[in-house]
């Protein structure tokens, strides 16, 4: 994928104010923590993760996605009436339907010729709405696009929370694979992709790669729980070496795309899920540690 007359316009995020540590989270798992013999700070250690933030209560993903559009805009020099769709790429939604983005267009009061859709590919959804937007610009369908996404983790850490303390028989394994459901933070973003005719910033989009190992779709699986809130279960370790493999993969089909090679590359922002799966990745891209762009120990 190229998009050689694709500019980013605008980048904005939004984050909560309530900063929830790694120990408040062990503090609400004592009596787990007793039973089974673990120490506090277990959680931490795990994932390199002291801390991530959550909306207040209450708080809808339109909510936060519609903060962070109106920044990105505000910090654009495309009108809103040369937006020709809104994507709204998140896990988190406000309902089943309508569409999320529907609120979110009319939250920030987009012209009725901007469409509005909902892309949800798990982590994956933002960069899988900049690809789809920059190559409906690219063909001449639209001039510009905004893409939002807001995520909320709390609902998701606390329903975790009450499941694994009313596990009676929690054994470290079953622990083990909610772990990763107590790593997830929360958080706004939006981007302004714009034809360069119209881009008042020469901030190239160059391209992208994109490769599938659809086979491991079991390794992590998020639903709702009987109580009626978000859980999730995931196989860490094989999810590491699964996608490690991918990406390495991936990453050489990449640079391969681009005509680049590991010199060209100034900057990376990895998929962070721990500390761990941050050092492993990069070992395995063989990228420098200090080209990464860590965000795990403080936003989960």
């Amino acid at each position: 994928m190229r998009f050689p007359n694709v500019r980013i316009e605008s980048l904005a995020h939004v984050f909560p104010d309530e900063r929830v540590t790694s120990q408040d989270l062990e503090a609400d798992l004592t009596p787990i923590y007793r039973r089974l013999g673990l120490s506090v700070g277990r959680l931490e250690l795990m994932t390199g993760i002291t801390e991530r933030r959550f909306w207040p209560e209450g708080t809808r993903p339109s909510d936060a996605a519609a903060q962070a559009g109106r920044r990105a805009l505000e910090r654009s020099g495309v009108a809103a009436d040369k937006l020709g769709i809104l994507v709204h790429a998140a896990v988190c939604r406000d309902f089943l339907e309508p569409a999320t983005a529907s609120v979110v267009h009319s939250k920030l009061a987009l012209p009725s010729h901007c469409a509005a859709l909902d892309l949800s590919n798990a982590c994956i959804g933002f960069v899988n709405a900049m690809t789809m937007v920059a190559g409906l610009i690219s063909a001449g369908q639209i001039e510009a696009g905004l893409i939002v996404a807001g995520e909320d983790g709390g609902p998701l850490v606390r329903e975790t929370i009450a499941m694994l303390n009313r596990d009676e028989g929690l054994d470290r394994a079953r622990l083990k694979a909610s772990t990763a459901s107590l790593t997830i933070g929360s958080g706004a973003a939006a981007m302004v992709l714009a034809n360069d005719r119209i881009a008042t910033t020469d901030h190239v989009l160059l391209g992208g790669t994109a490769r599938a190992a659809t086979q491991h779709f079991e390794l992590c699986a998020g639903d709702t729980s009987p109580g009626g809130g978000p859980l999730m279960e995931t196989d860490s370790d094989a999810l590491l070496h699964a996608g490690c493999e991918l990406a390495k993969d991936t990453f050489e089909v990449f640079l391969e795309d681009l005509e680049w090679n590991r010199d060209s590359v100034d900057r990376v922002v990895t998929h962070q899920v721990t500390a761990k799966h941050k050092r492993v990745l990069l070992e395995t891209l063989a990228v420098e540690d200090a080209k990464d762009f860590a965000t795990v120990q403080t936003w989960g």
